[in-house]
């Protein structure tokens, strides 16, 4: 990138946010703190107003925004790449607003990017694993959480517990959600419970907002996530012999279950695990245990048939 496009670049960062770091700046364009003060310098002189406040960052004076700008192929594209995830990953209400947002993007594009998307709208496609079952959330309830998240809002929720297969109705505050497997997950403080709960979206039936206040503070997600993954946890080794037909319907069940690696053998392949839970792993061994042996532990063999022992006198 030369100077002129970083400068731009730059530019373009200190608008997305109210302030932005210097050290953020020479980390995406790893450049050195020394050319990061310079180019601001640049965009000072050319009359771009500016505040600096040191050991906080920069941010542009109220009201300043750039002229509208011209998207490269390669940004297009990736528009496009986002606009397919979206459309798969995420619920209804998501969707409409990034098709929304995209009308915006093709607005501003030139006539080449333009059929240059038309083009690969054909050719790119994001598919699910047919053999992973997937929720999709109908409530629209992931921009109702971002908005309570944003304005600290309390909100009602109906929520079908699988577990329990119960349906409660409860008054939760939104700290943050991610994606795991195929399924999108709300990490919040529930004033039922008393602390902090992880729901499904696509089990939560009804979202509504209310305008209560959240009654205490809560970390980031980022710091949540770190805190819980910290609380160490036993972790037992397993490899086990798997027969070569039955791998395909494993799916993304093997990485919920510990998988580390595998080698092909001659008509079967090994596989290694590391799970905390050597009972949960004996359990979802027994759905394909007459296509596979445990090569170890023996705790789990023994396990294993202490199970299907039980399962056995009740027949």
């Amino acid at each position: 990138m030369n100077r002129l496009d970083r400068v731009t670049a730059i530019l373009i960062q200190l608008q997305s946010r109210r302030i932005v770091k210097a050290q953020d700046i020479a980390d995406r364009f790893n450049i050195s703190l020394r050319t990061v003060y310079r180019d601001i310098r640049t965009l000072e002189e050319a009359g771009v107003p500016l505040v600096g406040e040191t050991g906080v960052g920069y941010s542009i004076m109220d009201g300043y925004r750039l002229p509208p700008v011209m998207f490269t192929m390669e940004e297009a594209t990736a528009f496009l790449t986002a606009e397919k995830l979206v459309e798969k990953l995420t619920d209804v209400s998501t969707d409409e607003s990034f098709k929304s947002a995209m009308y915006k993007v093709r607005a501003v594009l030139r006539s080449a990017e333009k059929d240059h998307l038309e083009v690969m709208d054909n050719h790119i496609e994001v598919l699910g694993n047919p053999w992973i079952a997937k929720g999709k959330s109908t409530s629209g309830s992931l921009q109702v959480i971002l908005k309570g998240i944003s304005s600290r809002q309390v909100l009602t929720i109906t929520y079908f517990a699988n577990h329990s297969q119960e349906t409660t109705s409860r008054n939760i505050e939104p700290v943050g959600v991610f994606y795991l497997g195929s399924n999108w997950y709300l990490i919040a403080f529930c004033q039922l419970r008393n602390d902090y709960r992880n729901f499904r979206t696509d089990r939560i039936t009804q979202i509504v907002s209310t305008p209560l206040p959240f009654k205490k503070d809560h970390p980031p997600l980022k710091e949540y996530l770190k805190q819980i993954t910290k609380e160490k946890k036993e972790l037992h080794k397993v490899v086990m012999l798997v027969d070569k037909s039955i791998m395909k319907y494993f799916g993304e069940q093997k990485y919920y279950n510990g998988y580390v690696s595998e080698r092909p053998l001659k008509d079967r392949v090994e596989m290694t695990f590391l799970t905390c839970s050597l009972e949960g792993f004996a359990r979802w061994y027994m759905m394909f245990g007459e296509r596979a042996e445990i090569a170890e532990p023996q705790s789990l063999k023994d396990m294993v048939k202490t199970i299907a022992l039980a399962i056995s006198q009740k027949q």
